[in-house]
């Protein structure tokens, strides 16, 4: 696990810039640094020693003859079988690394090289005979890959931040990506937060030569459901192919660990994986931890288990710093606790397995069982679920029991569902709070994914939009940012080729029987972890955010943001206030009308603004005199 940052084009004192760049990705990799300058391109990396941690395997990597310079994000889990084919074809090895397998496979194989690879990647290829730049992101967008094209010069890193540095980089806020935030959380496509710069995405390419960039989609998920196999004989597959991406992603020369927490995803990984430690945090309040039941499963199975209570206090004052390290606001609240859980771990390992993935692969989120239940409702003709759906919305008071039912049966699922954590804010709330509205969005990004899974079951539909959105900008986003804040390495084991590939031929009765969720998957954990844990909810990561906004210390952080001048810049801030008032006076305060996750989107944003729009160029927390 690595980082590295680059462009093509000419600069002024072209090695010095850089190495500015580098410098701002030192997190991703604190053991050791390796670059490559010519005349027309530059690569730079920053290591964290995993695999092979001889000097040798430092990069930048090159072929035989040097004409070729590899930057490489990521593992490559089947690289020993890879090397094995590119020694037998006469290849010559210079480490025992698997970054080396990228070069000389793409002087075997070119740009269908991608086509072979089985791990999490992000890498860039410079041949310096052709000019040509080469760059590919994994088939689920484990590890990130930006880049931008600016002023006749093309930068490419592992995080934004890495551009601003570069003397050619325009650092230009992007306020058509807020509208889609607020609802999202996130932004959810490959546009930035920053004009100009975007997000490769997974499973693509692109090659960049004489001044032309192009993109390739080389992988694309297929849920076919496709399988004659029994409910038994697909457990039996399910626990063998776990176990065999277990045992690939814990190839190190360093320790492995595990995350976890008191589901099944991350518990079965822990027992699949056999590591020596687990990480846990939690809160004081009850509710809100996990703690005690991690410590209980782990104590089950004679595991070690670290649990470290996130105060309050440190929550909140290390927000500007996480903000920083994710690049762009991620409002969801689970990315400071994986901070803290990351920072934990890294006091002991640089390597941790982590369940990300499950869900998605699986059948795994309590959402996806909303369609098949309430069948009988679902016969009223459209026409008229849509009338009752409208009246509820405009008629009846927020919190009456039943509203929020019509609503979204009064829409077809393609309409209502764009996302896990979907509706933080309606586009028509959005409009509303935002000082320039927002222009509709959702539509435009969802209905290209669901044309694409016409004709497959509702759960499927879901899964498909939640593995391009939810997963890649949310879920993956804080796994990498966060760890590597902490330079620790996570592994996700269910994020795997070949799981992927059971996955997609499970029917829709193995995946979800509303109310449960992840059927194959909790059968085969449930053979090896206690039924308890196996076939508990899903809980996601609990923040107590609801009730720290009710906090006076707390209600006037957020406040006092709510009145400064980016917020007026933005937002109805007569609104916002009047939201956050009623939040703390008690009212909404029913769990599906509070109002908590908006004020946290619109505060988040302002914290992330502040650090990188606020004080010219944003401070590495390294480097920041508190």
């Amino acid at each position: 696990m690595c980082g590295f940052a680059g462009f093509v084009g000419s600069v002024d004192d072209r090695e010095q810039v850089l190495v500015n760049m580098m410098n701002t990705i030192i997190h991703r990799g604190p053991d050791s640094e390796g670059k490559y300058v010519d005349e027309d391109a530059a690569l730079g990396f920053r290591r964290l020693s995993i695999i092979d941690l001889s000097s040798v395997g430092d990069q930048p990597l090159y072929n035989e003859d040097k004409s070729m310079v590899l930057v490489f994000n990521g593992e490559i889990y089947n690289y020993q079988e890879l090397k094995k084919e590119l020694q037998d074809a006469g290849h010559t090895f210079v480490s025992n690394t698997d970054s080396e397998t990228l070069i000389h496979g793409y002087e075997e194989w070119g740009e269908s090289l991608v086509e072979r690879l089985r791990g999490m990647y992000a890498f860039a290829i410079w041949d310096t005979r052709k000019k040509k730049l080469f760059v590919a992101r994994d088939i689920f967008g484990i590890k990130p890959l930006y880049y931008a094209q600016m002023n006749g010069t093309l930068m490419f890193a592992s995080e934004i931040k890495a551009f601003m540095e570069h003397p050619k980089f325009d650092k230009v806020f992007n306020e058509d990506a807020l509208g889609n935030y607020l609802s999202f959380q996130f932004v959810p496509t490959n546009e930035t937060f920053f004009k100009g710069v975007f997000c490769l995405q997974p499973g693509h390419y692109f090659t960049y030569e004489n001044g032309e960039l192009n993109i390739t989609r080389y992988f694309e998920p297929n849920f076919t459901g496709d399988t004659e196999k029994s409910f038994e004989e697909i457990v039996d597959d399910v626990e063998a192919v776990m176990k065999e991406s277990v045992a690939m992603h814990k190839i190190s020369d360093v320790e492995v660990a595990s995350y976890l927490s008191s589901g099944v995803d991350s518990s079965y990984l822990t027992y699949l994986g056999q590591v020596d430690r687990t990480f846990t945090v939690g809160f004081d309040e009850g509710k809100y931890s996990e703690i005690q039941d991690a410590k209980e499963f782990a104590a089950s199975i004679n595991m070690k288990n670290d649990a470290k209570v996130i105060t309050p206090e440190e929550y909140w004052d290390r927000l500007s710093d996480i903000q920083y390290y994710m690049d762009e606001p991620v409002a969801d609240p689970a990315a400071i606790a994986l901070y803290f859980l990351s920072e934990e771990a890294s006091k002991k390992v640089k390597v941790v397995l982590s369940g990300e993935g499950s869900d998605e692969l699986f059948g795994g989120y309590n959402i996806y069982c909303e369609p098949l239940e309430h069948t009988s409702f679902n016969k009223i003709p459209m026409p008229i679920r849509r009338f009752l759906g409208a009246f509820a919305e405009r008629c009846l008071p927020r919190g009456m029991k039943g509203r929020g039912f019509l609503m979204r049966h009064g829409k077809t699922l393609e309409e209502r569902y764009f996302a896990n954590a979907t509706n933080i804010f309606t586009e028509r709330e959005a409009n509303k709070i935002l000082k320039n509205g927002c222009k509709p969005g959702i539509q435009k990004i969802t209905k290209p994914l669901y044309d694409r899974v016409k004709g497959k079951d509702p759960v499927t539909k879901m899964q498909y939009v939640d593995l391009h959105l939810w997963l890649v900008h949310d879920i993956l986003m804080k796994g990498d940012k966060m760890g590597m804040a902490n330079s620790l390495e996570v592994r996700v084991p269910f994020l795997d080729k070949k799981v992927l590939e059971l996955a997609e031929t499970l029917p829709l009765d193995y995946k979800v029987r509303a109310p449960q969720t992840k059927v194959a998957l909790r059968a085969a954990a449930e053979r090896n972890i206690r039924s308890k844990t196996a076939e508990k909810k899903k809980l996601g990561f609990p923040i107590p955010i609801r009730v720290w906004l009710k906090e006076d210390r707390y209600y006037s952080r957020v406040k006092e943001m709510f009145q400064t001048d980016a917020a007026k810049k933005f937002f109805d801030t007569k609104l916002l206030i009047k939201m956050l008032d009623d939040h703390k006076a008690g009212k909404n305060s029913n769990e599906k009308t509070d109002n908590s996750r908006k004020i946290w989107t619109v505060y988040i944003f302002l914290v992330w603004y502040d650090r990188y729009f606020g004080h010219g160029k944003p401070v590495h927390p390294a480097m920041h005199t508190r």
